[in-house]
């Protein structure tokens, strides 16, 4: 019987896999977060990173679920980098020189992956590891027919994990004792993304993000406190001297009362005055908050101007581009990492449990997302047929490369330019123009024999009328010299040239065209 083994060489027990691990442990499924957000201070934050650093990862993976919930900006540009993966094609690849047998195992599991439900949940699951340092993703297996298929793949809260005391690199399951349970084999999508290096609990972008974080929501209750107190005027109540207690209340309702219904009462012995509000500029909150914000996009994007314009919108389109390309930088890099993960955790699980043998791990087949950049392709366009035209040797293979476009598998209709027809040439300018065309064939014969007839010339004649107009500037070439140089030599010479006989020639020859063109059209008409 065949042995199944995982990437690391450990033993598969099948009828493990019937069960999702996380189903033995209750008490995670009924735990609620704590919000450490609430409240939050530099000291409880540095607090909370010193813990996850020692292996108590709860409060952090808790604090960093809060922060992209309470901070629109910080989801905003989290959720941009985790969707752009979304939207690259994928092809599941063999290893280099396959045999039958591994190109037959990459085919297989291109087509499971196709059919595979859940797999964009799954892509955005596994990109949460961002800003984690890690995401995981539990299979529940289930065994249709001969084939094991993942019946659904459940994203855990990192706030279930911790980290094995011996080794802060191995992740595990709280289960109440100091080591936490392993993870089973097969039984999991561990995705560490490197947004950073360090532990895993060092690892994740929103390590980042929390010092910008916290100062700018500190601005923001500070800018609220500023519109509160400046923002409405000052109420006063007067009132003569000796008023009793209960009709000083009276005036203080009323006082507040105007601040919310515009609107109250008060003995005629008093008055209501308003005073001019507090001077005050919200500019150095919001300037706070403009500078956490630019770091939070600075660190997730690798720029501000793929999400926000410059104040002045001067260059604001060219710098754009130019972020963007940072951006794509870290899009391959976020999707290379995502399919070694995906190459290690689904592929291989897929191909071990369904595929006879127990084939190497080395040449596994392997998921691999298309980054290629599509060239512009009216630049391409233009820029291609005069390199092609001076010599450029350009592979057919890679300009379908750059443009983006497959090549046609054999027999397949591909895309012709449009020719003209015969109507199209006669309709509107004649048989003049007609009798020149050769697309029309066999019936223009005459301007047939007139190709042929100039095909015929002698090029040693015309070679020797070019050479004799030429032969000063040839003169000048030969002896070298800068451009400058040349560009001289051009100018003296060109007195001298002797084109008499070139020009002459070319005389005889369009007045011979010209004469062969209006006779042959003139009868083709009367015919």
């Amino acid at each position: 019987m065949t042995r199944i083994v995982d990437v690391h060489g450990n033993p598969i027990k099948t009828a493990e896999l019937r069960h999702a691990q996380t189903s033995r442990l209750g008490a995670l499924h009924r735990e609620f977060a704590q919000h450490p957000a609430r409240g939050l201070t530099p000291a409880r934050l540095a607090r909370i990173l010193q813990d996850a650093e020692q292996g108590n990862l709860q409060a952090q993976a808790e604090l960093f679920m809060d922060m992209e919930e309470r901070d629109g900006h910080l989801y905003a540009e989290v959720a941009k980098r985790k969707r752009a993966v979304l939207g690259l094609d994928w092809t599941v690849e063999p290893p280099r020189n396959p045999t039958a047998a591994e190109q037959a195992d990459a085919d297989y599991l291109h087509e499971l992956l196709q059919d595979l439900d859940g797999w964009d949940d799954m892509l955005l699951d596994a990109l949460d590891g961002i800003g984690h340092g890690f995401a995981a993703v539990e299979l529940e297996w289930l065994l249709y027919g001969r084939e094991w298929m993942p019946k659904a793949m459940h994203h855990r809260p990192q706030s279930w994990f911790q980290l094995n005391p011996n080794d802060q690199a191995e992740l595990r399951l709280r289960d109440n004792s100091a080591e936490g349970e392993a993870l089973q084999p097969f039984g999991w999508i561990v995705h560490r993304p490197r947004a950073r290096s360090g532990y895993v609990a060092r690892s994740g972008l929103f390590r980042v993000l929390a010092w910008p974080y916290l100062f700018k929501h500190y601005a923001t209750a500070d800018l609220a406190e500023m519109l509160e107190i400046c923002g409405i005027p000052i109420r006063l109540g007067k009132y003569p001297g000796g008023t009793p207690d209960d009709e000083k209340a009276t005036l203080l309702r009323a006082v507040t009362g105007l601040g919310h219904a515009a609107a109250g009462i008060i003995p005629e012995t008093m008055s209501i005055e308003f005073q001019q509000a507090a001077q005050g500029t919200s500019e150095p909150f919001l300037a706070m908050m403009r500078q956490c914000d630019d770091s939070i996009s600075k660190a997730v994007l690798g720029g501000t101007l793929t999400s926000n314009t410059s104040e002045s919108g001067g260059g604001a389109f060219a710098l754009g581009k130019v972020h963007n390309e940072v951006r794509h930088d870290l899009l391959a890099s976020d999707a290379r990492q995502l399919a070694a993960t995906l190459s290690r955790d689904l592929l291989w699980p897929l191909l071990v449990l369904n595929r006879p043998g127990n084939p190497d791990t080395r040449r596994a087949p392997r998921l691999v997302f298309d980054l290629r950049e599509v060239a512009d392709m009216a630049a391409m366009a233009t820029a291609l047929p005069p390199l092609v035209n001076i010599g450029v040797q350009v592979p057919v293979n890679w300009a379908q490369e750059r443009l983006g476009i497959p090549a046609p598998a054999e027999g397949e209709a591909v895309l012709r330019p449009a020719q003209a027809t015969p109507a199209m040439l006669t309709g509107r300018h004649g048989g003049r123009v007609a009798s020149l065309a050769q697309v029309l064939g066999p019936r223009y014969a005459d301007q047939q024999a007139l190709d042929k007839a100039m095909a015929a010339l002698p090029a040693e004649l015309l070679q020797q009328q070019a050479d004799a107009m030429l032969s000063p500037l040839l003169d000048a070439i030969n002896r070298g010299g800068s451009e400058a140089e040349l560009l001289g030599a051009l100018a003296e010479a060109f007195p001298d040239m002797d084109e008499s006989e070139l020009t002459e020639a070319l005389h005889r020859l369009l007045f011979a065209a010209d004469t062969w063109g209006r006779l042959h059209g003139n009868l083709d008409r009367i015919g």
